[in-house]
C-alpha cells in the first residue's frame, strides 16, 4: 500500500511539474507580449521626441556608412592606380633585342619586380603608327626616309611593373649602377620613377582623412543620438512615474518595468536602421556612376550592394540602431531604478 501511494504521489508530482512548466512558459510569453505592447504605446505617446531620436540615429548610421564606404573606395582607388603604374627606362636608339633581353635578366633579379616588357626602336615606331592610324596628316609624311630617321631617334624602352611602388630604391640602384644599364641607358631621358606618385599620395591621404574625420563625426552624432534617446526615455519615465510606482507596489520586477522603455528605444533603432540603409543604398547607387567617371574604384561596394549580401547590410544597419537604442535606454532606466 505504501509503495502504491508513493507511485501515485510521483505521478501527481510529475503532472504538477509539467503543468507548472506550461503555466510558467505561458506566463513568460504573456509578459513579453505585454512589454512589447506597452513599449509600442510608449513610442506613440512620445512621438515627437521619438521621431527626433530616430532622425538623429539615422544620420549617425548614414555617417558611419559614408565613412566606411569612403575609406574603402579611396583605398581601392589608390591600390588600382598603384597597380597600373609602370616604370619606363629609356635606352639608346637601336638597342638590339638581344641586349634588351640581357637587361631584362638583370633587372628581374630584384624581388620587387612583378613583370618586365621591352620594346625595340622598330617596335616603338610600330606603336606610334598604331596610335596615329586615324591621322592622315601624320601618315602622309611618313615615307621610308622619314621612317629611318624616326627609328634612328626613337629610344628602345623597358616597362617595369613592381609589387611595391613605395620602395623603388633597389631598382634605382640597378639602373644607375649596373654596367650594362649604364652603357645603354639614354642619358637624355630619365626613367619615370615618380609619375603618378603625387596623385597616389593625395588619394591615400584623402582615405585617411575620410576615415579619421568620418569616425570623429560619427562619434559626435552617436553621442548626440544617445543623449536624445536618454532624454526621451527619462521624460517617458517621468510622465509615467506614478504608474511605475504602482507596478512596484504590486510586485513587478525590474525587468518588467525596464522592458517597455527598451522596446521603445529599439523601435527607434529599427526604424532608424531601415531608413538609413535605404537612404544609403539609393544615395550610393545614384553617386556611383559619377564617381566611376572620375576614375574612383567603387567596384567592391557595388559588388556587395548588388549581391545577396545586401540583406546583411540592411540587417547590420538595423542591428546597429537597436544596439544604440538599447544602450541609451538601459542607461536611462538603470539610473532611475537605482534611485528608487
Amino acid at each position: 500500500m505504501i509503495k502504491e501511494k508513493e507511485q501515485k504521489l510521483k505521478k501527481v508530482s510529475k503532472k504538477s511539474l509539467r503543468k507548472m512548466q506550461k503555466t510558467r512558459n505561458r506566463h513568460i510569453v504573456r509578459e513579453k507580449a505585454r512589454i512589447v505592447k506597452y513599449g509600442t504605446k510608449g513610442f506613440g505617446r512620445n512621438i515627437w521626441l521619438s521621431t527626433a531620436a530616430t532622425v538623429v540615429m539615422a544620420i549617425t548610421l548614414i555617417i558611419l556608412f559614408i565613412t566606411i564606404v569612403a575609406s574603402v573606395i579611396l583605398t581601392n582607388t589608390a591600390e588600382m592606380m598603384k597597380d597600373k603604374i609602370d616604370i619606363t627606362v629609356y635606352f639608346k636608339p637601336n638597342t638590339s633585342a638581344e641586349i634588351l633581353e640581357q637587361l631584362t635578366d638583370t633587372i628581374k633579379q630584384d624581388s620587387n619586380i612583378k613583370s618586365v616588357e621591352t620594346s625595340t626602336s622598330e617596335e616603338e615606331y610600330e606603336k606610334f603608327l598604331q596610335e596615329n592610324a586615324n591621322s592622315d596628316e601624320v601618315l602622309n609624311i611618313l615615307d621610308e626616309e622619314m621612317k629611318a630617321l624616326m627609328i634612328g631617334k626613337m629610344q628602345s624602352t623597358m616597362r617595369i611593373k613592381v609589387y611595391n611602388v613605395d620602395d623603388l630604391s633597389s631598382i634605382k640602384t640597378i639602373v644607375e649602377d649596373d654596367e650594362l644599364f649604364k652603357k645603354y641607358t639614354d642619358k637624355e631621358k630619365v626613367p619615370t620613377y615618380d609619375v603618378n606618385q603625387a596623385e597616389i599620395a593625395t588619394i591615400t591621404s584623402w582615405a585617411k582623412i575620410a576615415r579619421t574625420g568620418g569616425i570623429i563625426l560619427a562619434a559626435v552624432f552617436l553621442v548626440i543620438s544617445i543623449l536624445i534617446i536618454f532624454s526621451t526615455i527619462r521624460m517617458a519615465i517621468f510622465s509615467r512615474r506614478e504608474e511605475i510606482y504602482m507596478m512596484k507596489l504590486v510586485g513587478a520586477d525590474k525587468s518588467f518595468i525596464r522592458g517597455p522603455f527598451l522596446v521603445e528605444a529599439e523601435i527607434c533603432g529599427i526604424i532608424a536602421g531601415a531608413a538609413a540603409a535605404t537612404i544609403s543604398y539609393f544615395g550610393f547607387k545614384f553617386l556611383s556612376p559619377r564617381l566611376m567617371g572620375y576614375g574612383i574604384d567603387v567596384s567592391s561596394i557595388n559588388n556587395i550592394l548588388e549581391s545577396n549580401k545586401l540583406i546583411l547590410v540592411f540587417l547590420a544597419f538595423i542591428a546597429s540602431g537597436i544596439l544604440i537604442g538599447r544602450i541609451s535606454a538601459r542607461l536611462a532606466v538603470s539610473k532611475y531604478l537605482h534611485k528608487t
